[in-house]
């Protein structure tokens, strides 16, 4: 049993991982270390005894407490990415180290899990896309501010617009501020997502499996369908277990 721990810039997404299956996923807030206390108290309740820890991160001074404290409260063996376990995708990058291992992983469990070529998207702070090649390469990719971001630019860099609480609007064109803010961010985001998956595809001169992943992902689903092919909310800790080694998964 292993305990996946996926460090982002807004949440930290703890799994419990089994034979290539999440038994249970658990998210709580980057900055509230008291709340990952008690997801693992809560997994040690619910009789979960794991092997090993694998940690993915973008934010290394998070990092730091976070493998501490799992190591101080459950005393099993922690392993960062990037830094212990080194992803086994050739990157392409011009720098390969300016890739977020979280990039790197759900290309390598896209990679293993869906196939190449393939192209990855994942909702969360930013949104990310991230090519696959035909030849199993971790490409490149695209970087645009996520749903949250976006919205929370506009409350907070307008002096008339609201502040939005994040659902799905009710048709394109907005009757209220809010629904058109909405409708700016479901059906712009879509349009954005379907086109940008269309230009990567011709670039990479191959039709591509698409996989979406992240905290966004059931919201934004029908507003890019029919190209997802695949969403898989867990694909970063499918990629973090399949990283450790295991030979059933």
């Amino acid at each position: 049993m292993i305990l996946t721990v996926d460090i982002g810039n807004t949440t930290i997404a703890l799994g419990v991982m089994r034979k290539g299956k999440a038994l249970r996923l658990e998210r709580v807030e980057t900055v509230t270390p008291l709340r990952l206390l008690r997801v693992l108290r809560v997994f040690k309740n619910s009789g979960y005894a794991f092997d090993v820890a694998v940690i993915c991160s973008v934010v290394p001074e998070v990092t730091v407490i976070v493998e501490r404290i799992i190591r101080k409260y459950t005393n099993i063996e922690v392993k960062v990415v990037g830094r212990d376990i080194v992803v086994p995708i050739k990157n392409c990058y011009k720098n390969p180290r300016q890739v977020g291992q979280d990039r790197l992983v759900g290309a390598y469990a896209a990679l293993h899990l869906y196939g190449k070529p393939a192209i990855v998207i994942d909702l969360g702070t930013a949104i990310t896309f991230d090519a696959v090649s035909g030849k199993g390469e971790y490409w490149g990719g695209v970087i645009v501010p996520g749903l949250r971001l976006s919205a929370e630019s506009l409350f907070l860099k307008t002096a008339l617009l609201p502040e939005i609480a994040l659902k799905a609007p009710k048709g394109v064109i907005g009757k209220t501020t809010e629904q058109s803010i909405l409708s700016g961010l479901f059906y712009g985001y879509g349009s954005l997502c379907r086109g940008m998956i269309e230009l990567m595809g011709r670039q990479m001169r191959m039709k591509p499996k698409v996989v979406m992943t992240g905290g966004h992902t059931r919201l934004m689903k029908k507003f890019i369908a029919p190209q997802i092919r695949s969403i898989d909310d867990h694909l970063v800790h499918k990629g973090m277990a399949l990283l450790v080694g295991k030979p059933n998964l």
